[in-house]
């Protein structure tokens, strides 16, 4: 189906990296706060058109307006190469749906320099957008680190009391890991072969290309020690056990709706990053290391809800939460990499899946600890009690999000948890039913929070909390809603990632 003209991945970069960069000449709080959202509710119309277009094979991608290439650093083999396959138009469809509801959620909120702010906000969605689209190693590269400045800066101005050392553990972190991953850049473009012309004239000696990526005769050591260098960075970016240190301090220190950014969708970079760039470069170095891999996920999913179970504050439980649920995402895709897995195909699915749902779920909670922090001024659960009384509208909203998170069956994350764990069986019993604990650590901690801060007798904290305002009931029911037709009806989202699950795990034609 041709698109008269229409380049989808173009469109989705350009409109919040404009605007972002037109809020910053914008003085008027108000002006730049409405220029966000249209922007941002602009973004969400276009990666929703573009689920239209069915297909995922080059050509149907091309007719389909869901390809570009332009050249670019053309003496270097680099090209601005961006396309939209199912799983890039899943998680960009993702990354448009957050941003309008982080801003209508947060719409009451008072920033120091507001242009500044929402300015920056809408570079990250552009960089995101660049990350999820890149089919080329110095796109992705660029995008990589344009999405992940402007959320520095957000960090370290916007932040709390401790910002200053959360955001240096965050920069150090996430710098090595980009420096990791740049050398073995480097060397996978040092070692692709030429491109030519259709007239057999030499364009270039190496290129950036994916396509040229997957294709390098790379030798068991190579592999070994440039699959780890990827894979490092992409762990950090996730983050899994033992790089996951920084995550739960800055969620702590960031401005709400950064915080949301982060664990919503910054998050899913890594695991992305995972699937198009490491397993299928470094297939035989992922198989060889997977047992290592699934088990530090699986040892780090224990470990979070652990901690999560004794956390007092809000934010710090949110945290520890998204590291399990990544976790049992990593485990899956390693445990599902290989042709030779028996459930391969549906264990990836269930990852793609669970990014959209886990980004859906996570924001919802980032929304109702933000509403709690507002009207009360406290995030410690042990302060906290009785808010059904005098919220009915936001606690029914956060019980449903609630048993989103703990994947009850018709809530989304059950559909993406019960295909990863098929994967993770079949690969092995013994992970799956250590990593099957967590689960019940996850409905521990769940549940405890929402017992101790939604019911019970309110107290003097919670004795004048009121009612939600429209905008947020909107924003949680929209959350909501999603929830229930993707846990309902995950079929459409099933054949948008069944073609990438083929190539992901070795088994396309």
């Amino acid at each position: 189906m041709q698109t008269l003209g229409i380049r989808f991945p173009d469109l989705l970069l350009w409109s919040p990296l404009i605007a972002g960069l037109l809020c910053f000449i914008l003085r008027s709080e108000k002006n730049s706060k409405a220029l966000a959202l249209i922007s941002s509710l602009l973004t969400l119309a276009i990666a929703g058109i573009s689920l239209s277009y069915a297909g995922n094979s080059k050509t149907d991608l091309q007719l389909s307006g869901l390809v570009d290439k332009y050249e670019w650093m053309q003496s270097i083999g680099g090209s601005f190469n961006i396309g939209l396959d199912g799983m890039g138009r899943l998680l960009t469809l993702l990354t448009a749906f957050s941003f309008p509801v982080i801003f209508i959620a947060t719409y009451n909120g008072k920033y120091k320099q507001p242009a500044a702010f929402y300015g920056l906000m809408l570079l990250s969605q552009a960089g995101l957008m660049g990350v999820f689209t890149a089919l080329d190693a110095l796109t992705f590269y660029f995008f990589w680190e344009l999405a992940l400045i402007p959320v520095y800066f957000l960090c370290s101005y916007w932040g709390g009391e401790k910002r200053i050392q959360a955001t240096f553990k965050f920069f150090v972190y996430t710098f090595t890991g980009s420096l990791l991953m740049l050398v073995g850049i480097i060397y996978m473009y040092l070692h692709t072969s030429g491109e030519f012309s259709k007239a057999g004239v030499l364009l270039h000696e190496h290129t950036f290309s994916l396509d040229a990526f997957r294709h390098i005769n790379l030798t068991p050591t190579e592999q070994g020690w440039l699959f780890w260098l990827f894979f490092i960075a992409f762990a950090i970016k996730m983050p899994v056990f033992p790089f996951h240190t920084w995550q739960p301090d800055t969620y702590e220190q960031s401005p709400t709706a950064v915080t949301m950014v982060l664990s919503g969708i910054m998050v899913k970079m890594g695991v992305f990053a995972v699937l198009r760039w490491v397993l299928p470069v470094f297939s035989v170095a992922a198989t060889h290391n997977s047992m290592i891999i699934i088990g530090l996920a699986v040892f780090g999913m224990i470990y979070a809800s652990l901690i999560a179970i004794k956390q007092d504050d809000l934010k710090r439980l949110v945290a520890y939460s998204s590291i399990a649920h990544i976790g049992l995402m990593c485990a899956t895709m390693f445990a599902s990499a290989s042709p030779a897995a028996p459930a391969g195909v549906t264990g990836i699915q269930g990852v793609m899946i669970q990014m959209f749902s886990h980004g859906i779920n996570i924001i919802g909670l980032w929304i109702v600890v933000d509403l709690l922090e507002k009207q009360t001024g406290t995030r410690k659960i042990s302060q906290l009690g009785g808010v059904a009384h005098k919220a009915p509208v936001l606690t029914i909203m956060l019980v449903v999000i609630a048993f989103a998170n703990i994947a009850l069956p018709l809530t989304n994350a059950f559909v993406g948890e019960f295909m990863m764990f098929n994967g993770l069986f079949g690969f092995n019993k013994w992970y799956a039913a250590i990593a099957g604990i967590s689960i019940i650590l996850a409905a521990v901690y769940t549940l405890n929070m929402v017992q101790k801060v939604f019911y019970g007798e309110t107290n003097a904290v919670t004795e004048n909390v009121k009612e939600i305002a429209w905008n947020e009931k909107i924003i949680l029911g929209v959350i909501v809603l999603v929830i229930f037709i993707v846990g309902v009806f995950p079929q459409p989202i099933l054949n948008l990632t069944k073609d990438m699950g083929l190539v992901i795990t070795g088994q396309a034609k």
